[in-house]
């Protein structure tokens, strides 16, 4: 059965890459992926050779897990740094094997 979680992705300068991911597997998340990415935003253009491309991660965790991950980036982490978030709903199979427990099912 389907079941409906969050997908939160952010996108930050690389040198943030192993402090946000322990900040996601401290709130719960039990995994992520994470590629290399570029683009162009109000900060402008920001791959340089110096500081290499973005990164992207994804995590599916429940609306909670979401939530405390948000606050916590906003806390320590968007005066300072170039980084942008956003959350959507998605609907996976195993549940389970995002939340560490099953959520209520829905089709």
């Amino acid at each position: 059965m389907k079941v409906t979680l969050s997908k939160l992705t952010i996108v930050a300068e690389r040198l943030l890459k192993d402090p946000l991911i322990d900040l996601i597997r401290s709130e719960g998340a039990t995994g992520f992926t994470m590629a290399s990415v570029e683009g162009e935003g109000s900060r402008g253009v920001r791959a340089s050779d110096w500081e290499g491309r973005n990164i992207q991660i994804d995590t599916i965790v429940t609306e909670a897990t979401a939530d405390a991950i948000l606050e916590k980036l906003a806390d320590n982490y968007f005066d300072d740094f170039a980084v942008i978030t956003w959350v959507v709903d998605v609907k996976v199979m195993r549940g389970a094997k995002f939340a560490g427990e099953e959520p209520d099912e829905q089709s």
